[in-house]
C-alpha cells in the first residue's frame, strides 16, 4: 500500500484573516471498513449509511485502502461473469490500495484544485501519519457556500 499525501501551501484567508482549512469541513466520524470484511457487508454498510465509500483500516488502525460503490460494482459484475459467490469476496480484494490523502491543514481552495487534478470523489485526511477524517467534493462545496455567506 502506498499513501501519497497532498500537503498544499496553506495560504488562503477569510475576511477575518483565518485560513479556511480542510480540518474545519472534513467528516470526523467515519464509517470505516476492515480488509477481511465481506464486500457484501461493505455494500450493506454503504447503503445503510448513504455514503459512497470509506477508508479501509487494519487492526493497527492504519489506513490500508479505500472501498467505494464503484469498487463494489466491479465485484458484482465479475461475480456474475465468473459465477462466483459474492459472500466469499473480501474488501481487500477490491479496495484501492494506492491511496491519495490530504493533510488536514490544506486550504479548501487547494483541496478543490487537488480534487480536480486527481478526479477522486473523497480523500482520507491525515495528520502526522494518522487518519483524522475524510473530505469529499460535497464538503468543499458546502465550505465555499458557508464562506460566501
Amino acid at each position: 500500500m502506498a499513501v501519497k499525501s497532498f500537503q498544499g501551501q496553506r495560504a488562503e484567508q477569510t475576511d477575518k484573516g483565518a485560513p479556511i482549512m480542510v480540518k474545519d469541513y472534513m467528516a470526523k466520524k467515519l464509517v470505516s471498513f476492515k480488509p477481511d470484511q465481506s464486500v457484501v457487508e461493505a455494500m450493506e454498510i454503504l447503503v445503510k449509511n448513504k455514503i459512497s465509500g470509506g477508508p479501509v483500516i487494519d487492526d493497527q488502525d492504519e489506513l490500508v485502502g479505500i472501498i467505494s460503490e464503484g469498487d463494489c460494482l466491479k465485484q458484482i459484475s465479475q461475480s456474475k461473469y465468473f459465477n462466483m459467490p459474492m459472500s466469499d469476496i473480501k474488501v481487500k480484494d477490491y479496495m484501492v490500495k494506492e491511496v491519495k490523502t490530504m493533510d488536514a491543514f490544506v486550504t479548501i481552495f487547494e483541496a478543490a484544485d487537488y480534487f480536480l487534478n486527481n478526479k477522486i470523489r473523497r480523500f482520507p485526511v491525515m495528520r502526522h501519519g494518522k487518519l483524522v477524517g475524510q473530505i469529499s467534493q460535497k464538503d468543499i462545496l458546502e465550505a465555499v457556500l458557508k464562506v460566501k455567506h
